[in-house]
């Protein structure tokens, strides 16, 4: 996979943490939580980093930016799937969960195979 590749399929997945960071914002649980306000603001981040390098199609800048991001995302996901349950036994949070999840791994796992 190229790197201009790599960041299109990377700002794919990212998509998916917006919807997620999105879901989790305008909950109503959210709202008492200090806590999933944290993994809001550090999926936001995420995101809002890569716009920029994406713009202006800068791969390598792009990817720098997820190496640099990437373990902070990974905890913020961790942390997501720690209090979902603690927030909410509904179906929408346990999706999310998942959602969120798939995306950070295969992140990860796209990092991790091209070095």
């Amino acid at each position: 996979m190229t790197p201009h590749q790599l960041m299109h399929r990377i700002d794919a997945l990212a998509s998916h943490i917006w919807v997620v960071r999105t879901f989790i914002k305008h909950s109503e649980e959210a709202e008492e939580s200090t806590e999933l306000m944290e993994v809001v603001r550090d999926l936001y981040d995420f995101c809002l980093a890569l716009g920029p390098p994406l713009q202006a199609d800068d791969a390598q800048g792009y990817l720098k930016i997820v190496r640099k991001k990437l373990g902070r995302l990974r905890q913020a996901s961790t942390r997501f799937a720690e209090l979902a349950p603690q927030v909410s036994a509904h179906t929408n949070y346990k999706m999310a969960v998942q959602s969120l999840a798939t995306a950070v791994d295969d992140i990860c796992r796209l990092m991790a195979e091209t070095g």
